[in-house]
């Protein structure tokens, strides 16, 4: 089974950013979850959102 088909997109439902605490969207390519208003983007590894601010990557731009 790939990353991809791990994640459960239904769990984008239920997440928020730890720092804006908005709705997170799903980037299947990167396999991350963006918060564009913190600028950040959470990884997803194994099927496992990461949500902590010091593993988030940030945006450019």
């Amino acid at each position: 089974m790939s990353e991809e088909q791990a994640f459960d997109r239904r769990m984008i439902e239920a997440l928020i950013c730890p720092v804006t605490h908005q709705p997170l969207s799903y980037d299947a390519d990167a396999q991350e979850l963006v918060s564009k208003g913190a600028n950040l983007a959470f990884p997803i590894r194994d099927g496992i959102p990461i949500m902590l601010i010091d593993e988030a990557r940030k945006l450019d731009g």
